[in-house]
């Protein structure tokens, strides 16, 4: 596996994606796929109201035939396919109930983790079967710890969390496509220096197939991803994660979904037990956007303080 390779898998994913956007987005526009708008959120989003969603649909599929065309067939392969496609398809099933099926919730919590839990144990089961370490390793430092059949409990975890917190960023035009991107070019560089082709390849698609979707999902955005694209933009992350043996370092890469995600936690705990609201709004990107900045300033800064993680994620890997 070489950096020519991946940088074709990007390129070719990049052009399908860009190619599948004319083709999808007046289907869903005709199917009536269009996003409710939260009535409670910034006055300015409700003019998205009716906005194609399930655009997701457009990344997993660039992602997919790109990623079939370059990657080698091994094990790992299969584990990406089914992480990311899997988690993808939970999301797509809760946009489909509530967008098609006219149920406001989609699908329920219990039904969406038991979907996610689902696919993350069929995850765990492969790596079983791969032979994969359990070990964990504490990013710039030379320990590392044995989890034994802990691992597969922290595993599942990870997953849990990595497709929630991408799932949370999700909320302005533009705003996941550019930070996922940014997190996969560090995990395609991390992959290439642990010669996990597989991982690496996967990553490029998944750039191409973002930076593709960006083309009509930035401000003002022509179509959403919806939860098909942000859960399954998370199961992969999270699998990527995890077959590169950098588990904790995605506390750091992924920096700017952790904030999200705790955002929503501390706000929800504040509320309940306080019956205060620490931010005017979770998770914390429309508390910016109450406080007076742009949509466009809001998601360029995000996207630039996912860079800087990103980019420190990788020296801390590199040990530079």
């Amino acid at each position: 596996m070489d950096y020519t390779t991946t940088l074709w898998t990007m390129g070719v994913s990049f052009l399908l994606s860009v190619l599948l956007g004319p083709l999808c987005i007046p289907v869903l526009r005709r199917l009536k796929f269009g996003q409710q708008v939260r009535t409670e959120g910034p006055q300015s989003h409700q003019k998205k109201s009716g906005t194609p969603t399930m655009g997701g649909i457009i990344i997993l599929l660039a992602l997919t035939i790109a990623f079939l065309r370059f990657a080698d067939r091994g094990p790992e392969y299969w584990a990406l396919i089914v992480a990311c496609l899997g988690f993808g398809l939970v999301g797509f099933l809760d946009d489909y109930i509530k967008i098609a099926l006219k149920r406001s919730l989609g699908l329920t919590a219990k039904q969406k983790l038991l979907g996610q839990l689902l696919f993350s144990v069929v995850f765990c089961v492969m790596l079983y079967r791969m032979g994969h370490s359990t070990a964990i390793a504490v990013p710039g430092t030379g320990w590392s710890l044995d989890l034994g059949w802990g691992y597969y409990l922290f595993v599942i975890v990870i997953f849990f969390a990595a497709s929630n917190a991408v799932n949370f960023t999700d909320g302005l035009d533009g705003l996941l496509s550019g930070t996922s991107a940014v997190a996969f070019g560090a995990y395609a560089l991390i992959a290439l220096e642990a010669s996990q082709s597989e991982a690496a390849v996967f990553s490029a698609a998944m750039i191409g197939a973002v930076l593709g979707f960006l083309v009509y999902n930035a401000h003002p955005a022509k179509v959403f991803m919806g939860d098909t694209g942000s859960l399954g933009i998370g199961g992969g992350l999270a699998a990527v994660a995890i077959l590169t043996k950098t588990e904790l370092l995605l506390i750091l890469i992924g920096g700017v979904f952790v904030v999200e995600m705790l955002s929503v936690i501390i706000q929800v705990v504040s509320f309940k037990t306080r019956g205060k609201r620490v931010f005017k709004m979770s998770p914390i990107h429309h508390h910016f956007e109450l406080s007076g900045w742009s949509e466009w300033r809001v998601v360029t800064t995000f996207w630039l303080a996912g860079l800087v993680l990103a980019l420190a994620g990788f020296i801390l890997y590199k040990g530079i």
